[in-house]
C-alpha cells in the first residue's frame, strides 16, 4: 500500500503520515527532509544556492541515509546525521532556493519513487508533490489543508517560541509561495481527498486518512 500525503507548511504532514504509517504499519518518508539536507549540505559547504547547476551537481553526488521507521525518522547525507541540524531556522529560511531547483526535483523524486518501490511493506509519503507526481497512483492521495493563521500557530509551537512570529510567518507563507511555483500542493488534483485540519486534533486527521484505505 502506498499512501501519498501532499499539503502546504505546517498543516501537519510530518505528524500526521508518522502517525498514519504507525497505525497501518507502513514505512514513513518525509520527502521535505531531503531537500532540507541538501539545504544543509550547501550552506555547509558553501554552495551558494542561487548557483542551479552547483546545486545540481551537489545533490548528484550526494549519498543518503533515511530511517523509514515512523517511529525513529532519520536523514543523513554524505555521512552526517543531519536529522536535527535540517530543522534550524537558517536551513528553514534558505530550503526553497534548493526546492525550486528543477534539476535537484528531478534528481530527488527519481530517489524518493525509488524508494517507494521498495517499501516491501508499504508506505506513508509526504511533502509538496507525491499525490500528481511522485507517487500519481497511490492507493490513498490526500491534500491536507489548514488555516494561515493555524499552520503559522503551530510551526511556533514547533520551534517552542525560539524565533519570533514574523519570521515564522515569512517561513511558513513564503516557501508556499515560493514552492508553489514548480510544485502543485494548494488545490487538490481528481481523485485526490482533501482534509482540513484547522479544527481537527492529530488523532482525528490521522483516522481520517486511515479510514480511506483499502
Amino acid at each position: 500500500m502506498v499512501v501519498a500525503i501532499d499539503g502546504p507548511s505546517g498543516s501537519g504532514k510530518s505528524s500526521t503520515a508518522r502517525g498514519v504509517a504507525s497505525r497501518l504499519g507502513l514505512d514513513f518518508l518525509d520527502t521535505g527532509a531531503m531537500y532540507r539536507a541538501v539545504t544543509w549540505l550547501a550552506l555547509h559547504l558553501g554552495v551558494d544556492r542561487t548557483d542551479t547547476d552547483a546545486v545540481a551537481a551537489l545533490v548528484s553526488g550526494a549519498t543518503f541515509d533515511i530511517s523509514v521507521d515512523p517511529r525513529s525518522p532519520r536523514i543523513a547525507i554524505n555521512g552526517h546525521d543531519v536529522t536535527r541540524a535540517i530543522r534550524e531556522p537558517e536551513v528553514s529560511a534558505a530550503v526553497s532556493s534548493v526546492a525550486t531547483n528543477l534539476a535537484v526535483r528531478e534528481h530527488l523524486v527519481a530517489e524518493q519513487q525509488r524508494m517507494i518501490r521498495a517499501a516491501e511493506r508499504g508506505i506513508v509519503a509526504e511533502g509538496r508533490d507525491i499525490t500528481t507526481v511522485v507517487a500519481p497512483d497511490a492507493d490513498v492521495r490526500v491534500l491536507l489543508v489548514a488555516d494561515p493563521a493555524a499552520r503559522v500557530a503551530r510551526r511556533q509551537a514547533e520551534l517552542g517560541g525560539e524565533v519570533d512570529q514574523a519570521a515564522v510567518t515569512d517561513q511558513v507563507i513564503r516557501r508556499d509561495r515560493d514552492d508553489s511555483t514548480v510544485a502543485r500542493f494548494t488545490e487538490a488534483a481528481p481523485g485526490v481527498t482533501v482534509i482540513d485540519s484547522t479544527e481537527q486534533s492529530l488523532a482525528q486527521v490521522i483516522e481520517a486518512i486511515c479510514a480511506l484505505a483499502p
